[in-house]
């Protein structure tokens, strides 16, 4: 094999082999292959089958993981569809391969193959060849000549440094190139690597070295992968072609902001997907198409949003934000203003320490965890009246400093997590149309019927790893929960089961807490429980009444693992009662 030469640097090779990433493909790009066979047995071969190989049809060979070391010699000149993958080949003979000239699918994945055993002639008879798949090998270099047939080309997860023009070049067909987890920079792939290529719709080259996008793509291409790559800049004109192009991944490389001109983005008309997290960005990008739905801009070192940067983007559906410097007083309240379709907004991991003005009024779904808010005040969320899902977790949230009516116009709210704050009370003004409350992890101390009022859809709540004690639950405090099927109590300080729980409960969990004693009556109203977590409280099996769990005909899983002694309860009377206790 020719390594790269002429106008092209001799690039050398790293030592650790990457490990092989799956592609997706386009389903109207799949070929009548053999990549996963149809195993059948030694009497359905067709005549001439080479041994231990099968061979549904004369057309199809599968030789797949046979561990062979040698191409095999008598497979049919006839044969269409190939597959070799998940062997020990290190070379492939020219000789052999030239008596195939109608083959369309050969399948080499996963095999020991060199660039020194491949020939530059190695497919110059196959001019037939649709589908080559070359990935999880040992080249070095790409095949020199690759057939003008060919559709979709993959050299993944080999240790590529260079392709040549006629690689991937002057291929009319070409619809598809992987060429992910290998060692290519820019030096390694011409200019003129795809001229001749116009029809390629897709183009794989994440988890390489290049440092800028490529120049001169083709103009059809609708999917570009260029992630986990060390790109700091995308040249001017680079993507100016590309109006077809949909998704855009730049993830995990090395952008900043003055590594993107103002026009970078602008000609993408049809782009919907754009992916720019985990760079270096200090501003939002200018110039963004109209159409982008999904736009990522995590991970960044964004510190203000001003408002014309995404007010054009107005098919703005999903706007992800998390992990930059943003602070309440850099967000401007204009920066959503023109984002009427946004419906999910992520902010979490910022440093904002209240909630952001101008929020957008459609979204459904607003992640502000993991900030530095301490208070909810009563206009907050008052226009924001589609919000199914909002999380304030992990903030510095006091109950004083939660407006009563904060929540007030949020009557769609079916998700609130506010777990990991300050609180002593539950939230007053809580929404009835919630259905899972999340309140673990802070420091609640009381539970009254008058904050829960209303919640008859709840289906979940959350109150683990709290300061809750039996005394401190008020009389009537579960009794208008009629839809509560999940409860979590556990990591408190409970000292017996609570009295009168819902009639709908089916999942109750009360680790480690205090309880020392299980009365008669502990689960009189919850006669349709199904889980029931009682390890590592304080339980001694004379402590235990079996008559507690006499009647719960439908439950199926007791924890009493990590008391002080094991607990035996008989459960004869609950027929569909598998036992599961531990410890017993």
């Amino acid at each position: 094999m020719q390594l790269c030469s002429g106008g092209f640097l001799l690039l050398l090779l790293a030592s650790v082999p990457p490990s092989f990433l799956l592609k997706d493909q386009e389903e109207d790009e799949l070929p009548l292959t053999t990549t996963r066979p149809t195993r059948v047995t030694a009497a359905q071969n067709v005549s001439g089958c080479p041994s231990k190989c099968t061979c549904p049809t004369e057309e199809t060979v599968d030789c797949g993981g046979l561990d062979l070391h040698i191409f095999p010699s008598n497979i049919s000149a006839g044969v269409q569809h190939l597959s070799l993958q998940n062997n020990l080949l290190q070379e492939l003979s020219y000789n052999e391969l030239s008596r195939l000239a109608r083959l369309k699918t050969l399948n080499l994945h996963n095999n020991h193959i060199t660039s020194e055993g491949l020939p530059d002639e190695a497919f110059e008879s196959l001019q037939l060849l649709q589908y080559l798949y070359l990935a999880n090998n040992k080249l070095t270099v790409a095949p020199q000549f690759l057939p003008s047939s060919l559709r979709i080309v993959d050299l993944a997860a080999n240790r590529l440094t260079c392709i040549y023009p006629f690689t991937f070049g002057h291929k009319p067909a070409l619809r598809s190139v992987y060429m992910h987890n290998n060692q290519l920079n820019n030096t390694g792939l011409p200019f003129d690597a795809f001229n001749g290529s116009d029809a390629v719709t897709t183009m794989i080259f994440s988890s390489n070295r290049l440092t800028y996008v490529p120049q001169n793509l083709p103009r059809a291409i609708v999917r570009l992968h260029l992630q986990n790559n060390r790109i700091t800049r995308v040249p001017k004109g680079a993507l100016s072609s590309q109006w077809r192009l949909r998704e855009l991944y730049l993830q995990n490389n090395n952008l900043s902001s003055e590594g993107l001109h103002p026009s970078t983005f602008s000609r993408l008309k049809s782009l919907e997907y754009l992916d720019l997290s985990n760079n270096n960005l200090t501003q939002v990008p200018a110039g963004l198409p109209a159409n982008i739905v999904i736009l990522h801009l995590g991970r960044n070192r964004l510190s203000v949003l001003p408002p014309e940067r995404l007010s054009r983007v107005r098919s703005l559906q999903y706007l992800l934000l998390q992990g930059n410097p943003l602070t309440v007083a850099g967000v401007h309240s204009e920066a959503f203003s023109h984002l009427r379709s946004l419906h999910t907004l992520h902010l979490y991991n910022n440093r904002l320490d209240g909630i952001p003005l101008g929020l957008p009024r459609r979204v459904r779904s607003l992640m502000l965890l993991h900030n530095q808010i301490t208070r909810v005040g009563l206009h907050d969320f008052a226009a924001t009246y589609f919000l199914a899902e909002l999380n304030l977790s992990y903030n510095r949230l006091y109950s004083a400093h939660i407006h009563r009516l904060a929540f007030r116009k949020l009557r769609l709210l079916e998700t609130l997590d506010i777990s990991g704050n300050l609180l002593t009370l539950l939230p007053a003004g809580l929404p009835a149309s919630l259905q899972i409350l999340n309140l673990q992890k802070n420091q609640l101390n009381s539970l009254s019927p008058e904050l829960l009022a209303n919640l008859t859809i709840l289906k979940e709540l959350h109150l683990a790893h709290n300061r809750l004690r039996i005394a401190s639950i008020s009389p009537g405090t579960w009794q208008e929960l009629h839809g509560l099927k999940l409860l979590d109590l556990s990591y408190n300080e409970l000292s017996y089961v609570p009295p009168d729980l819902p009639e709908s409960l089916e999942n109750l969990y009360l680790q480690h807490n205090r309880i020392a004693v299980i009365m008669a009556e502990a689960f009189l109203t919850t006669p349709n429980i199904r889980v029931i977590s009682l390890r590592s409280n304080r339980l001694l099996a004379a402590n235990v009444s079996e008559m507690a769990f006499a009647d719960l005909k439908l439950l199926e899983v007791m924890d009493t693992t990590g008391n002080p002694e094991p607990i035996n309860i008989s459960l004869l009377q609950a027929a569909n009662w598998t036992q599961t206790q531990m410890g017993t």
